[in-house]
């Protein structure tokens, strides 16, 4: 067996069963991510729909928590968009750093 595959074999499979709880789940993947070439007003629009959604989940945590770790570079994740989350991930890293 390869290292590469040993090395996967290793890594912690990802949990899904929150996605069965969650509330975009039946909703349009448009509403979470925007087609190409979409305008800013409208991509505004859409965000803040998808956030409303997000809003009222009962596992946005562990989907902000899933889209960080990955990271997931498109699409509104656990109430933020790609730039929220990047933010979110920069500041997760330096809390860890300053608590090591």
């Amino acid at each position: 067996m390869s290292q590469v595959r040993r090395q996967a074999a290793l890594r912690p499979r990802p949990s899904w069963g929150w996605q069965d709880a969650a509330a975009c789940r039946g909703e349009d993947l448009v509403l979470f991510f925007g087609p190409d070439g979409e305008r800013q007003p409208e991509r505004e629009i859409r965000e803040r729909k998808a956030k409303e959604i997000c809003a009222q989940c009962p596992v946005r945590t562990e989907c902000l928590d899933y889209a960080i770790s990955r990271p997931e570079k498109y699409g509104t994740w656990g109430g933020l968009n790609e730039d929220e989350r990047a933010s979110e991930r920069r500041r997760r890293m330096r809390r860890a750093n300053a608590a090591a």
